[in-house]
């Protein structure tokens, strides 16, 4: 009885700090939304999720969806799915075929092609930010979506790479060898045989890859120069540009329209992404 009243509390008192630590980091999330329904006064006037009775300003939203003169805000969406798909399509593609070559496959050099990704994953993305900048506009490549992802087809975010390999590394190689005695070869034991068991790390990678790069905001502005090329998190930045006084409600409600897709597929694959962050650290 003591040793249940024991597990009862302890389990009483995680669940407790989980629920309060939950609330406190829902609440900038819950307060952007309800400040989507505010007056700009009493968005800086308290900390309120609700706004006052009275108040309530849900044309903040109508306004928000037509966020500017040219376009609506669906366009802008649109237009960050041009880049965002084929993106996250190469990311995973590129990052499993070569977590695949270093995981599974001894060659020459080997070590030092993964020393060499853990070097790149501490070197921050601005300094790739010139070069690639100067590189584009030699070839006439600027003011296209293929900026944005063209990179990504030779597996260049080295975050990724090493989350797959350290996942690849808890998968037992008897599988690759009872494929090869079938008569698979190295892609098809990748297809067949490994693909369908890090399932939840791919996910996890390509759920990470679409949240990064919608609130990408460095990129586009930088290689892209066409108004009617502007992607999301460049026209909510524009809401605050201007000599008009800003209307902080309707940036709030276009950013929480703007969410909304990231939210719903988030929480669409969040058991593989819980599962794929919590078995990256296996060892080889």
């Amino acid at each position: 009885m003591e040793e249940y009243e024991k597990f009862s509390a302890n389990t009483f008192f995680r669940y407790l700090v989980l629920v309060i630590v939950g609330l406190i980091l829902v609440y900038p999330l819950a307060w952007m939304i309800g400040s989507g329904f505010k007056d700009n006064i009493d968005i800086f006037g308290n900390l309120s999720i609700f706004p006052p009775a009275g108040r309530v300003r849900p044309e903040n939203y109508a306004n928000a969806w037509q966020i500017n003169k040219q376009h609506i805000l669906p366009f802008y969406f649109f237009n960050t799915l041009k880049f965002l798909i084929p993106k996250t399509i190469f990311t995973v593609i590129s990052s499993s075929i070569t977590a695949y070559a270093v995981a599974r496959f001894s060659f020459p050099g080997k070590k030092f092609v993964f020393t060499a990704i853990i070097v790149t994953l501490l070197m921050p993305e601005l300094a790739f930010r010139i070069p690639l900048y100067l590189f584009y506009t030699n070839i006439g490549l600027r003011d296209n979506y293929a900026t944005l992802y063209i990179t990504d087809i030779f597996a260049t975010n080295s975050f990724f790479v090493f989350m797959i390999i350290q996942f690849m590394r808890s998968v037992p190689k008897e599988l690759d060898e009872a494929a090869k005695i079938d008569g698979c070869n190295a892609f098809q034991i990748l297809l067949y045989v490994i693909v369908p068991v890090i399932k939840p790390i791919i996910i996890t990678v390509a759920l990470l890859c679409f949240m990064w790069g919608m609130n990408d905001f460095q990129g586009p502005l930088i290689y892209l120069t066409s108004p009617d090329k502007a992607v999301l998190s460049l026209v909510l930045k524009q809401q605050l540009d201007g000599d008009q006084v800003i209307s902080y409600g309707k940036l709030f409600a276009a950013s929480t329209i703007a969410l909304t897709p990231i939210i719903i597929i988030f929480f669409s694959g969040s058991r593989y992404f819980v599962d794929g962050v919590a078995s990256t650290g296996g060892k080889e």
